[in-house]
């Protein structure tokens, strides 16, 4: 969820860590690490986070009467 109160830590959404590569980061404190690790300083950076796109609507069920008043 985007606005769920716990997030799972993850070197990729820490403050102390800067993108490597895709899958690495290098951390303040560990050094080059994966970006799925987390440690115990981890400190949720919340702009370092994308969201997951939103599923597309289906409107194949509705139809021309759903729409007229």
């Amino acid at each position: 969820m985007l606005f769920t109160k716990h997030i799972e830590p993850c070197c990729g959404y820490c403050q102390h860590a800067a993108p490597l590569e895709e899958s690495t980061v290098i951390c303040v404190k560990r050094g080059v690490v994966s970006a799925h690790e987390h440690c115990r300083r981890f400190r949720y950076d919340p702009l370092r986070r994308t969201p997951p796109r939103p599923k597309t609507v289906d409107f194949s069920h509705l139809k021309e009467e759903d729409f007229a008043l």
